[in-house]
């Protein structure tokens, strides 16, 4: 294959990392600056940052406003929540001038919002193609409600109707593009773990455990999400009740909705039981998670998932629901009898069914064992990051 020149549109990037960040990250570290040359257009929002940096395998150009010291947190709000409106023209201009400079064989677009820069450069005069590729954790209701104003309606159609080519990280998430209009059948690539390192422990599980104050008596239900209504963690805490006073909840994550989930955790009388934490970092996250007993997340919806299927790398199990995208790799006893089990299902918003569930875990040692080993076995022959950047590879060759 000839070397390529890829322009991605990415709303957001370093040091502002969320699950569709990272998958940019992971993927085009493994592809070669000798088959594919990538640059980025991102917003700035903080000051501090450089208008151009390079970023591992990208070269990285931020755009808009700024200020110094902002947080990740502070963009969901007025008037920097505004910014992103501006986004797509902004980044539509400096595409431009980009290409014309050193012309693009290839635009990448990540998540539906993403399409619109492409859009926009193209009936400008950028007549290069572009890969859609849907990382959305919404559900497709919220999705549309948030885009389908009387302005970007036709904008969103075009988006869907001049995709090149459209890549989903879920059967849900292709479902949806065809929904909006995509004609092509959509290529499903979906994210992925560095594999080999969650078998990793780098610092002794007892030591994290300590840091935490737990014995080796306690249980630790852990997970790794933003604290947003979509991730349901408030159903975790009011399950907490239910279970075993032994069993603590951590998760590593931050969010706009840690004052209601500590105030949650307070008037159900758990607060000593829940424990909203910063993420580690990705160096320390496989031995956080080995450190811990149970993964859990009850998402009320999902495109796919990244943190799951890192939990079932680090061999530890899984409790979820099967909304989204989930439902293509999290298989329960009961519900997918035909096919080897990965975890454990639960219903949306049931504190209930997640108590069941902890118990016949804590009470089931065998069959967790046969669990956990189906979905290590499963995460290592499909959601290796190595197999899925080759895929990508082949996607965002266009001729």
């Amino acid at each position: 294959m000839n070397k390529r020149r890829v322009l991605i549109f990415s709303l957001m990037y370093s040091p502002f990392w969320g699950g569709a960040e990272l998958a940019i990250k992971e993927i085009t570290d493994r592809i070669s600056s000798d088959e594919i040359e990538f640059d980025m257009i991102t917003l700035r929002a903080d000051a501090q940052l450089p208008r151009v940096e390079r970023v591992g395998n990208i070269t990285v150009y931020r755009v808009g406003p700024a200020r110094k010291g902002i947080t990740y947190e502070s963009l969901v709000h007025s008037p920097w929540y505004l910014i992103k409106t501006l986004y797509p023209l902004l980044a539509s201009w400096k595409a431009h001038s980009l290409h014309r400079h050193k012309p693009y064989d290839t635009m990448w677009c990540l998540m539906t919002y993403m399409g619109f820069p492409a859009v926009l450069a193209r009936m400008f005069g950028m007549r290069v193609p572009f890969v859609l590729t849907l990382q959305d954790g919404d559900t497709f209701s919220h999705i549309t409600k948030r885009l389908r104003i009387k302005v970007v309606s036709p904008l969103l159609k075009k988006v869907f109707r001049d995709a090149t080519r459209v890549q989903v990280i879920s059967n849900y998430l292709g479902t949806f593009a065809k929904q909006m209009g995509y004609k092509g059948e959509p290529f499903l690539i979906p994210n992925g773990a560095s594999v080999s390192e969650f078998l990793k422990s780098d610092i002794p599980s007892e030591q994290i455990r300590a840091e935490w104050g737990f014995s080796s008596e306690d249980i630790v239900l852990v997970s790794t999400s933003r604290l947003v209504h979509k991730n349901a963690l408030d159903i975790v805490i009011q399950a907490l009740p239910l279970i075993p006073k032994k069993v603590h909840f951590i998760n590593l994550g931050l969010g706009p909705d840690r004052q209601k989930l500590e105030k949650l955790a307070e008037d159900l009388g758990v607060a000593h039981r829940v424990h909203l934490l910063d993420h580690p970092g990705l160096k320390k996250l496989p031995s956080y998670l080995r450190a811990s007993d149970i993964f859990i997340r009850p998402s009320r919806s999902e495109g796919f998932g990244t943190s799951f299927i890192e939990a079932m790398a680090a061999e530890i199990p899984v409790i979820a629901t099967q909304v989204g995208g989930i439902a293509d790799f999290l298989f329960d006893a009961h519900r997918n009898p035909d096919v080897a089990t990965t975890g454990f299902a639960v219903d949306v918003d049931s504190p209930e069914d997640i108590a069941r569930t902890v118990q016949h875990i804590l009470d089931s040692p065998d069959e967790v064992q046969t669990v956990v080993r189906n979905a290590r076995k499963m995460v290592v022959e499909k959601y290796d990051w190595d197999v899925i950047a080759r895929d990508i590879a082949r996607v965002l060759h266009i001729t």
